[in-house]
């Protein structure tokens, strides 16, 4: 693996377990194992790490939900609820990792902002695609983005399967 990818997913792994704040850059060195010459060489900063953490991040998880949508049968709307059970139980219920990050930055940190709001404006965006340009899709999308905090919450797929269970009805 090449240093900015063990950079990228070492920091993913950290980011994920115990946070951005609690995360440092030298536990990203070491845990990576790299010089930190090399760290700088390819990062400036903790903020730029967290970026392309985020960026990687969006192309695996969109690649995911594209990859289980295409593997079913089921509606296509209701299957990304069935994906979002799937990566609960992958990730131990951890939620949004653009959320979580959301959480921990200053509200002034426009660059990681900027980045969180392109990933939940390429989500919606899907949705709206799905549902073909409805006024439902906003529904849909608020619906999918609280059931993934809800079962962050309560580490129980229950909000999941409600909320597919609302867009259900809502869809018929």
């Amino acid at each position: 693996m090449k240093v900015q990818e063990r950079i990228i997913t070492t920091a993913t792994d950290l980011f994920h377990r115990q946070g951005y704040n609690a995360t440092g850059i030298n536990q990203i060195i070491e845990e990576a194992k790299v010089a930190k010459g090399s760290f700088y060489y390819n990062f400036k900063s903790k903020e730029d790490v967290c970026i392309a953490y985020l960026k990687a991040r969006h192309a695996y998880w969109s690649e995911q939900l594209k990859t289980h949508i295409a593997s079913s049968d089921s509606d296509e709307v209701l299957t990304a609820f069935d994906f979002l059970m799937l990566m609960n139980e992958k990730e131990d219920f951890r939620g949004c990792s653009f959320l979580n990050i959301l959480s921990e930055i200053p509200s002034d940190n426009t660059k990681i902002l900027s980045v969180i709001q392109r990933h939940k404006a390429e989500l919606r965006t899907h949705f709206s695609v799905l549902l073909k340009g409805s006024a439902l899709s906003d529904h849909v999308y608020l619906l999918f983005e609280s059931a993934i905090i809800e079962s962050q919450l309560y580490r129980k797929q229950w909000p999941v399967e409600k909320a597919k269970e609302i867009v259900e009805a809502l869809l018929k």
